[in-house]
């Protein structure tokens, strides 16, 4: 299964023109979002193992992009992304989920350590 970083997400977002699926509850993506990400509130169900509701939802996702699989940390996304890969979908996990994005976008500290961290990792 593939995961991309916020840092090289952000790089490759104007050139391969990816669908940004977050799959966070609709409370929390209506606060906060990567811009022009669409929604799938299939989180909690994804969570507790029911697969069900996100492949009746699978539709609405494009063929013909590749996908980048958002939620809060990163842990949940995979199933997504594990399903989307199954489905034939070109899919990847956002590593740390919005998250990390958010401290990719305010260049913390943390999400410098935890940048450092992959890169040792992988």
């Amino acid at each position: 299964m593939a995961t991309i970083t916020p840092s090289r997400f952000d790089e490759k977002r104007d050139s391969s023109d990816p669908f940004v699926l977050d799959i966070r509850p609709t409370d929390s993506f209506e606060r906060e979002h990567i811009e022009g990400s669409y929604n799938v509130p299939v989180y909690s169900d994804l969570q507790r193992g029911n697969e069900d509701s996100f492949r009746r939802r699978l539709d609405e996702i494009p063929g013909d992009r590749p996908v980048v699989v958002v939620c809060k940390a990163g842990i949940v996304a995979r199933k997504a992304t594990a399903i989307l890969d199954d489905e034939g979908h070109e899919s990847m996990t956002l590593l740390g989920g919005m998250g990390a994005w958010n401290g990719y976008q305010k260049n913390s500290l943390g999400y410098k350590i935890r940048s450092l961290v992959w890169k040792l990792t992988r």
